[in-house]
C-alpha cells in the first residue's frame, strides 16, 4: 500500500470524526473543517492508489 493511500484514509477517518464532533456539539466549523479534510483525504488516497497502479503497470511491461 502506497503512503499516500495509507495517509489519505487516515485524514478520511480523522474528518469524519471532526464531522461527527461538530454535528453533536453543533460547531459548524468543525464541522466543516471535517469534511474538507475527508475530501482531501480522498483525493490523497486516490493520488496513491493511481501510483500503485502505475508501478504495477510498469512492472508488468518491463
Amino acid at each position: 500500500m502506497d503512503k499516500n493511500t495509507k495517509g489519505g484514509i487516515k485524514h478520511q477517518v480523522k474528518g469524519a470524526i471532526k464531522e461527527a464532533t461538530g454535528k453533536v456539539t453543533g460547531n459548524k466549523s468543525k464541522e466543516l473543517a471535517g469534511k474538507a479534510e475527508q475530501s482531501l483525504g480522498k483525493a490523497q488516497r486516490k493520488m496513491g492508489e493511481a501510483n500503485t497502479e502505475l508501478k504495477e503497470a510498469v512492472r508488468k511491461d518491463s
